[in-house]
């Protein structure tokens, strides 16, 4: 599967598609990239009204601001937005994004046109706590994760249709990200934790999380590259004060910050905030390495995504506030910079079905409150 008929299948968690280039192919065994080149958009212009700079051709708007209603609706858009996904809603498509406040969090959700204006915006989950990344699943819902100790998986409806559930199986731990593997048919997680694990669920029933499953921890030795395995975690769902999940398997491979997931032919790809790095994991066998290694254009990673032409973009958790992408060809280089914004972080980067629109949010927006975030689309000729 290629171009738009990949991308229409991947922002619904999946999407296979035959990349190539050293960032998809070798990273696990010809080491990180470390190449800083000029962005195959080109440079970046001066800031526009939005405070955003951004490349010849591509232009921003506000889509939503905390505190406030979404334009035309009756929703009040969520404090700290964060991670989000974008959905098919037939020749439309629908953006949700998760609120990482405590109390209150869950995840709010607009629906788009096809055009691109905005027709609804509604709440599909409440009153959870820090409601940080999650991921999207092939049977089209949205899996929102709580950034707390003992935290849990909720599944959501991006229609808002159906009650969102807690899935208890999918482990009880400071859970940031998922990307589902529909080859497989299991499920990886990241855990913000500076000794945060790698995790891999196997539903007991592929599409229906509410059967249950397996929680196995990533087992590795110490090293960047190399072969990996997996074990059974004991006790997926400790309660206060017992033995977290990332210290019940000895041999865990730990991992500085976990944060964004993203999953595509045959490899998973997350981040290490506390390490400024992006890994590499081989889901094909079980190989794992450095596809980005910190000290370079890109800095503070977070949430991140990819596109079906093969690009990944990785937004900044503070550093210069960029959105970056890493080519196949091995180039890391800024695609947006936010301006005015210092106190702020860039977060929830998702493409619409056709893929030449990007969502995303400044978190804290110019003040650095929480009550000031700031959703954004970007539109122009994205590599698709």
């Amino acid at each position: 599967m290629r171009r738009r008929s990949f991308l229409r299948a991947a922002v619904i968690g999946g999407g296979v598609a035959a990349f190539t280039g050293g960032l998809w192919t070798g990273a696990a065994v010809g080491g990180p990239v470390r190449r800083i080149a000029e962005s195959p958009y080109g440079p970046l212009l001066p800031a526009d009204d939005n405070g955003l700079k951004l490349p010849k051709g591509f232009t921003s708007r506000v889509v939503a601001h905390s505190s406030d209603k979404v334009k035309g609706t009756s929703y009040t858009w969520h404090d700290a937005p964060d991670g989000g996904a974008c959905f098919v809603d037939g020749d439309g498509w629908i953006y949700v994004s998760n609120s990482e406040v405590e109390p209150g969090g869950g995840v709010g959700a607009i629906k788009f046109d096809s055009g691109g204006n905005v027709t609804d915006a509604y709440r599909i989950l409440e009153d959870t706590r820090r409601n940080c990344s999650g991921g999207a699943t092939p049977w089209n819902t949205w899996l929102s994760c709580e950034e707390v100790s003992y935290g849990y998986v909720f599944e959501t409806d991006p229609w808002g249709v159906k009650e969102a559930v807690r899935r208890d199986a999918m482990g009880s731990f400071n859970h940031e990200a998922a990307a589902c593997d529909p080859v497989r048919k299991v499920i990886y997680l990241t855990e913000d934790e500076p000794d945060g694990c790698f995790y891999r669920f196997r539903p007991k029933k592929w599409g229906d999380l509410g059967a249950g499953g397996l929680l196995e921890v990533l087992v590795a030795g110490d090293g960047t590259s190399g072969k990996a395995s997996w074990v059974e975690v004991p006790e997926p769902t400790p309660s206060e004060g017992d033995t977290p999940t990332r210290e019940q398997v000895s041999e865990a491979k730990h991992f500085d910050g976990g944060e964004g997931c993203y999953y595509a032919a045959d490899r998973c790809w997350f981040t290490t905030t506390g390490d400024t790095r992006v890994w590499q994991f081989n889901v094909a066998d079980d190989t794992f390495g450095l596809a980005y290694d910190g000290d370079g254009e890109l800095g503070a990673v977070d949430n991140l995504t990819g596109s079906s032409f093969g690009d990944l973009y990785v937004a900044e958790d503070g550093d210069n506030l960029e959105i970056c992408i890493i080519t196949p060809d091995d180039v890391v280089a800024p695609m947006l910079r936010m301006t005015g914004q210092d106190s702020s972080s860039l977060t929830g980067p998702a493409f619409n079905p056709a893929g030449d629109r990007m969502y995303f949010s400044s978190q804290y927006g110019p003040s650095g409150e929480f009550s000031d975030g700031y959703t954004y689309e970007i539109s122009g000729p994205f590599r698709h």
